[in-house]
C-alpha cells in the first residue's frame, strides 16, 4: 500500500472514530465518499467501487461500535431496553440488504440513495422539529419493524444506522445523548450481520482489487479500524459535555456535503 493512501486511511479512521463516539455514527456517511474516490482512483470500475466501498465501511463498524459503546456503556447512556427491542428487526433487515438487494441493485442506484437520505437526515437534524410530548417508543412489534428498516437501509449505503435511528428514536422523546448511546450499541449487530451476508453474496466476484475479499477491501478496513478505536473514546467523552443543539449542527454539518459528493457520484454514471 502506498504511503499516500495510508496515511488518507488513518486520517479519516481517526476522523470516523472521533465521530463515531461523539455522534453515535459508525462512520460510514464518511467512509463510503473516501472509499468511493479511493478505490476508483485505484481502476476500480464505478459500480464496483462503489459497492465495495459501502461493504468496506460496513466492516469497520465492528471495530468502531465496540470502542465507541464501552465509552457511553460507562457514561450510562445506553438504552438496552431499545436494544434488545431493535436489534430482532435489525438482523432481519440487514439480511434482506445484503444477500438480495444488495446483489441485484445497480452501483448508480446506491449512490443516488445514499446521497438521497443522508441530506434528508440532515435536514431533520438542522431545522431540531420537536415530537409531540406524549409520543413515546412502540411496543415489540413497532420496534420489530423500525429495526428492520434501520438494518435494510444501513445495509443498503453502509452505515452504522445513527443516520435513521437517532431521528426515530428522538421522535420518540429518547434523548439525545440516550439515542447517541443506543446507536453505538446498534452498531454493532447491523455491522456484524450485514457483513456475513456480504462475504456471502460477494465470493463469487470477478475483476477484484490487490486485498479484496469478496466487497471488503480488507487493507483499507484495517487501517481504518486501527485509526478509529483510538479516537472513538475520546468522541464519546466529548458527547457528554456538548449542548444538544450543538451536537445536531455538527451532525448536519458533516452530511450536507457528504451527501452532495455521493447524489453527484451517481447522477454522474446515470
Amino acid at each position: 500500500m502506498a504511503l499516500q493512501i495510508f496515511l488518507e486511511l488513518g486520517l479519516i479512521g481517526a476522523v470516523v472514530g472521533f465521530m463515531a463516539g461523539l455522534l453515535g455514527l459508525g462512520g460510514g456517511l464518511m467512509m463510503v465518499p473516501v472509499l468511493t474516490y479511493l478505490l476508483s482512483n485505484m481502476g476500480v470500475s464505478q459500480d464496483l467501487s462503489i459497492k465495495m466501498a459501502i461493504v468496506t465501511s460496513m466492516s469497520t463498524i465492528l471495530f468502531t461500535s465496540i470502542s465507541s459503546l464501552r465509552t457511553h456503556h460507562r457514561l450510562g447512556a445506553v438504552r438496552w431496553d431499545l436494544v434488545k427491542g431493535l436489534a430482532p428487526g435489525i438482523v432481519l433487515g440487514s439480511a434482506v440488504a445484503s444477500l438480495w438487494i444488495f446483489v441485484e441493485i445497480k452501483g448508480t442506484t446506491l449512490a443516488i440513495l445514499f446521497g438521497v437520505f443522508v441530506a434528508y437526515s440532515a435536514f431533520q437534524m438542522f431545522m431540531d422539529k420537536k415530537p409531540k410530548p406524549s409520543r413515546q417508543m412502540p411496543g415489540f412489534a413497532g420496534q420489530l419493524g423500525m429495526g428492520g428498516f434501520i438494518g435494510m437501509l444501513s445495509g443498503l449505503v453502509g452505515a452504522g444506522g445513527a443516520f435513521v435511528s437517532v431521528p426515530l428514536m428522538m421522535w420518540c422523546n429518547v434523548a439525545i445523548h440516550n439515542a447517541i448511546g443506543t446507536s453505538a450499541a446498534l452498531g454493532f449487530p447491523i455491522a456484524l450481520a450485514n457483513v456475513t451476508g456480504f462475504v456471502i453474496s460477494g465470493m463469487k466476484l470477478d475483476n477484484l482489487p490487490p486485498g479484496a475479499f469478496g466487497y471488503i477491501w480488507v487493507p483499507g478496513m484495517l487501517v481504518i479500524a486501527c485509526f478509529s478505536v483510538v479516537t472513538a473514546p475520546f468522541g464519546a467523552r466529548a458527547a457528554h459535555r456538548l449542548p444538544v443543539k450543538k451536537l445536531k449542527q455538527v451532525f448536519s454539518f458533516f452530511l450536507v456535503f457528504l451527501a452532495a459528493y455521493m447524489f453527484n457520484k451517481g447522477m454522474s454514471m446515470v
